[in-house]
């Protein structure tokens, strides 16, 4: 294919001349001619240095080694510089900058002059055709009709689709306003054993739901959750819309559960969709006046408390306030408590586990198992202390005075009046500000009360002070939000409950170090026992100091149960201190 191609290149138009030849002929040729010096260089270095001469087996073996590498740069530039490579580099940057009618050229010049094209060509134009063009209403349409034309062609050509084949193909569907084909493009990725993600049922979903056709909505979903995925706010947040208009109370009330159980948190504009039904007079209409107070006690129970699932509870008009709650919970609207959420014991135990095995594929193994045995037998703690981080608080260099403030703190609150576990990396105890001598006495009074732990050289120090304090069910004193790529790698809706009622945060401003404690409530949409509804907002989790905003809706004719639930919810989270 490659010779073809050469032969054919006298033949070539402008756009499809680059293919063959580099864009900066004279920077390539300095790039060859460095590459040569250095190479050069590095081996007449190593001569040079080598003490003594090398075996026949070990020269052979470092000739061996350069000739692979050499051939496997050779392949990657050949395949770079290729017709196929270079049309990939082109359409790349038409994908950056949205380009369809240039990709659309360059698919055209391609298939012209013989390019094979490989599934990333067609994925990459598929996606251009598909994505929304803001120049003109006729570029879009061009784009779109190119695009199913280019998916029959790759179908033709028996080009083995993936995912995001089928999801692109679904895009360009609803791009068409045809919901129905993009879900019938669904279930054929899944016919030839492709498993779809979340955003393969996206097109379909957000069609049906755009068009307000709930029970074709309600399909997807249903196949969306067959398939093992759970939906994210933007697809409850279409769902939850859909079931408002169509006046589903039913799935009203599943939707806002499973924004409960996965989102905890909601946008404005899906508090605006709940605010919407709770005003709507349908929703007034909507509830059981004499219902089952057993049921609703043993939900609440089961559940761990702020809700129970038993449907909606009283009727009459809502009276629906956006307002505040205190940091005792206190809802400062219509006065209702709101409560500490239990976690799961079982829930915390398997989360542990599954953190160790994490630990252990990326840390050093041996480090991180002398770690679980130095925990098991200098612990439990009643706090741990992310060392690095709160001695950086608002700091320019590591205090060490400001982590003993802490510390101190940590210390006076503990039930056990015990020193909480501080992990610092060994640089931090070996070198810098650790060569102090009163910052050496420190260190050595931690060390002989068993309450600092170094993590050596290579470590993430975050697996070894998060898994201490999962481990040993206590709090977590740490400014690090935990939302970067090691925290998602965790894939649990459980991290969030652990951290709302486990991380202590520190607020330094003006040479005074204060601990800012887990609040005494969830923060969480709360459905309470007499039926009344609290949902929070999403606000900033660097920002501690902007009061949260929360929706809430109750029934002034519903009668109580808050005796009830308070007579039968356990007492070992609920209204207790942070210990």
């Amino acid at each position: 294919m490659l010779r073809r191609s050469a032969v054919m290149a006298t033949r070539f138009t402008p756009i499809f001349s680059s293919f063959t030849k580099p864009h900066f002929p004279r920077l390539w040729n300095w790039n060859l001619n460095s590459h040569t010096a250095k190479h050069t260089t590095k081996i007449t270095t190593m001569s040079t240095l080598s003490p003594t001469p090398k075996s026949q087996d070990e020269n052979f073996s470092l000739s061996r080694a350069k000739s692979i590498r050499h051939s496997i740069k050779a392949k990657r530039k050949a395949a770079r510089e290729s017709p196929e490579g270079v049309l990939q580099q082109k359409l790349n940057r038409c994908s950056k900058a949205g380009d369809v009618a240039q990709a659309l050229e360059l698919y055209d010049e391609a298939r012209k002059m013989g390019v094979v094209l490989n599934i990333d060509h067609y994925n990459k134009m598929l996606y251009l055709c598909s994505i929304p063009h803001s120049d003109s209403m006729d570029s879009g349409q061009v784009g779109l009709e190119r695009g199913f034309e280019i998916f029959q062609q790759m179908m033709r050509e028996k080009v083995k689709p993936n995912e995001a084949t089928f999801t692109n193909a679904a895009r360009l569907a609803a791009a068409k306003e045809d919901p129905q084909m993009a879900f019938e493009l669904l279930k054929q990725m899944k016919d030839v054993g492709i498993a779809p993600k979340l955003r393969s049922y996206g097109p379909a979903l957000f069609g049906f739901c755009k068009r307000g056709e709930f029970e074709k909505a309600c399909e997807v979903d249903a196949d969306m959750i067959e398939s093992g995925l759970v939906a994210e706010e933007p697809e409850l947040s279409a769902l939850l819309e859909v079931s408002v208009s169509a006046k589903k109370e039913d799935k009203v009330y599943e939707i806002l559960h499973r924004l409960r159980a996965t989102v905890r948190q909601v946008s404005e504009s899906s508090l605006q969709i709940i605010e919407d039904w709770f005003n709507s007079e349908y929703a007034m209409k909507v509830g059981e006046e004499n219902w089952d107070a057993d049921k609703v006690r043993d939900g609440i129970v089961r559940g761990g408390g702020g809700w129970h699932g038993q449907g909606w509870l009283g009727s009459g008009q809502w009276k629906v306030v956006k307002t505040h709650v205190n940091e005792d919970g206190m809802c400062l609207s219509c006065g209702e408590k709101l409560v500490s959420i239990d976690l799961d014991p079982k829930e915390t135990e398997n989360f542990a586990t599954s953190l160790s095995k994490l630990a252990c594929q990326r840390e050093t193994q041996s480090n991180f198992n002398n770690f679980q045995k130095w925990l098991k037998q200098h612990g439990p703690f009643d706090a741990v202390v992310d060392g690095a981080n709160v001695g950086l608080a608002n700091q320019h260099n590591f205090s060490f005075s400001q982590l003993n403030n802490v510390v101190k703190q940590l210390r006076q609150i503990s039930p056990s009046k015990r020193l909480p576990l501080i992990i610092l990396h060994v640089s931090r105890v070996t070198g810098g500000p650790a060569q102090n001598p009163n910052n050496k006495r420190l260190l050595e009074h931690w060390r002989e009360n068993g309450a600092l732990y170094a993590t050596p050289q290579g470590s993430n120090d975050d697996w070894f002070w998060l898994y201490a304090a999962v481990s040993c069910k206590c709090l977590l004193l740490t400014n690090d939000e935990m939302r970067d790529h090691l925290f998602q790698l965790l894939g649990s809706n459980f991290f969030p409950r652990w951290k709302e009622k486990h991380q202590i945060r520190v607020s330094a401003s003006a040479g005074r170090v204060s601990l800012v404690m887990p609040p005494r409530y969830s923060i969480v949409i709360q459905e309470s026992a007499n039926g009344s509804w609290h949902v929070p907002t999403v606000t900033s989790d660097d920002d501690h100091e902007i009061p949260r905003k929360w929706l809430c809706a109750t029934r002034s004719s519903n009668k109580s149960l808050h005796n009830l639930w308070t007579s039968s919810i356990s007492t070992s989270e609920a209204g207790k201190g942070v210990f």
